[in-house]
C-alpha cells in the first residue's frame, strides 16, 4: 500500500490524485509523524472468481475484524494478541461485542470515507469458472412456468 508513494517520494515525485498508502520515508528517517494506527482490507466479488466473496475488514494492532458480504460466511473479529493464528473468532463472545460493534462501526466510517460503499461492477478479466463436466451431475429441472422459450430472431 506504502511502496508506490514511498517510491515516488523518494524520485522526489508527487503521488497522483486517488494513490492510496502514504510514503513511509520519513518513517525510516526516524522522523515522528501522524501515522495510521489501523488498515482497511476491501476485496470485491469477481465474475472470473464466484467462490471468493466480497469481503472488508479492518486491522489495528490487536484487533482484526472481517466482514462478509452476503451469506458466504460468519463475520469474524480476532484478538491478534491473544490469538495470532486467528483460531478463536470471538465476534459471538458476549465479552467482546462492544469491540466488534466499535470495530464495524469504524470500518463502515473508513469505507465510506474511501467511496468503498459502492460496489464497483467489473468487466469479465480472462476465463470464468462456468465450466461443466459432462461426466457431472445434471442440471436441475426447472418448473415449466419459470422456462422462457426463446424469441424467433426473425421475429417481431
Amino acid at each position: 500500500l506504502d511502496i508506490a508513494p514511498s517510491f515516488l517520494a523518494a524520485a522526489g515525485l508527487a503521488a497522483p490524485a486517488g494513490l492510496h498508502g502514504a510514503s513511509f520515508l520519513p518513517l525510516a528517517r526516524g522522523e515522528a509523524v501522524p501515522w495510521r494506527d489501523h488498515l482497511l482490507y476491501t476485496y470485491y466479488w469477481e465474475r472470473n472468481f464466484p467462490h471468493t466473496p466480497t469481503q472488508h475488514a479492518i486491522r489495528t494492532d490487536r484487533w482484526k475484524f472481517i466482514r462478509q458480504h452476503g451469506v458466504w460466511d460468519l463475520d469474524e473479529l480476532y484478538d491478534l494478541q491473544a490469538d495470532p493464528r486467528e483460531m478463536r473468532n470471538l465476534l459471538y463472545d458476549p465479552a467482546h461485542a462492544r469491540t466488534g460493534r466499535d470495530l464495524r462501526d469504524r470500518l463502515f466510517a473508513e469505507l465510506e470515507k474511501v467511496g468503498g460503499m459502492t460496489m464497483p461492477l467489473m468487466p469479465d478479466r480472462g476465463g470464468t469458472q462456468n465450466l461443466r463436466s459432462r461426466e457431472g451431475s445434471p442440471a436441475s429441472e426447472f418448473p415449466d412456468r419459470l422456462v422462457v422459450e426463446p424469441r424467433d430472431p426473425a421475429g417481431p
